[in-house]
C-alpha cells in the first residue's frame, strides 16, 4: 500500500509566510551533488568557466522576468551560488499592448494595464525566480545543473543585510573553510571549460 506521507519533504520555508511579500530575501542555490561546475579559485578568487558566466549571465537576466526585481549582491563560487535579491512590491513601468515590457503579458504572467502591486500568487515568488533561473542555467548549459531545493533566508534589517552582503563578497577568500568546499581537481574543472 503506498505512504503518501512516506515520500513528503519537510518544508524548510517559513509556515505561513508570502514569499512574494516585499523585502530583502538571500538565497543559496548547491549545484547536484555538489560539483565543482562553475569554476575554481585561485588567490581567493573565483574564475568563473563557461558554465559559471552562463549562470551569471542567467542571474543577472531575472528582473527581466520579474519586473518586481532587484539584485543586490551575489557571488557564483565552483558548486553554489549565494545573492539576494529584493522584491520591491511594485513593478517597475507601465505594462501594456505593444509596450517594450509586455513580453511579460499572458496566462502567468497576466498583469493590468497599469502599475499593481505586487500580489499574483505563486508566480511572483521567491520559489518561482529561482526554478526560473535553475532552468535557464540547466538550458545553458545542456543538462542537469542544480539539488532539488535551495536556502532561503528573509533579511530582517540593516546590521542582517551588512552581515550577509559581507558574508557573499568573501566567500571566495574564505572557500577553505566553507561548509560546501570540495576538493577541486584541475582535470575534473576542465571538462567543464
Amino acid at each position: 500500500m503506498y505512504d503518501k506521507n512516506l515520500h513528503r519533504r519537510r518544508s524548510v520555508r517559513l509556515s505561513g509566510y508570502d514569499y512574494s511579500y516585499p523585502g530583502l530575501y538571500f538565497v543559496t542555490i548547491c549545484t547536484q551533488d555538489k560539483k565543482c561546475i562553475f569554476g575554481r579559485i585561485e588567490n581567493g578568487e573565483m574564475m568563473l568557466n563557461s558554465f559559471g558566466h552562463k549562470a551569471a549571465d542567467c542571474w543577472n537576466d531575472i528582473p527581466n522576468h520579474f519586473l518586481n526585481v532587484v539584485l543586490h549582491e551575489y557571488i557564483i563560487m565552483p558548486n553554489h551560488l549565494h545573492g539576494i535579491i529584493e522584491i520591491t512590491g511594485e513593478f517597475i513601468g507601465v505594462v501594456g499592448a505593444g509596450d517594450s515590457l509586455s513580453k511579460n503579458v499572458g496566462a502567468n504572467d497576466y498583469l493590468p494595464l497599469q502599475s499593481v502591486k505586487l500580489k499574483h500568487g505563486t508566480s511572483k515568488t521567491i520559489g518561482s525566480m529561482i526554478r526560473g533561473f535553475k532552468i535557464g542555467v540547466a538550458k545553458q548549459v545542456g543538462k542537469p545543473v542544480w539539488q532539488r531545493n535551495y536556502y532561503e533566508h528573509i533579511i530582517r534589517d540593516g546590521a542582517d543585510y551588512e552581515k550577509i552582503t559581507n558574508y557573499i563578497m568573501a566567500n571566495p577568500q574564505t572557500w577553505d573553510s566553507d561548509k560546501l568546499y570540495r576538493k577541486q581537481l584541475d582535470e575534473f574543472n576542465k571538462q567543464f571549460e
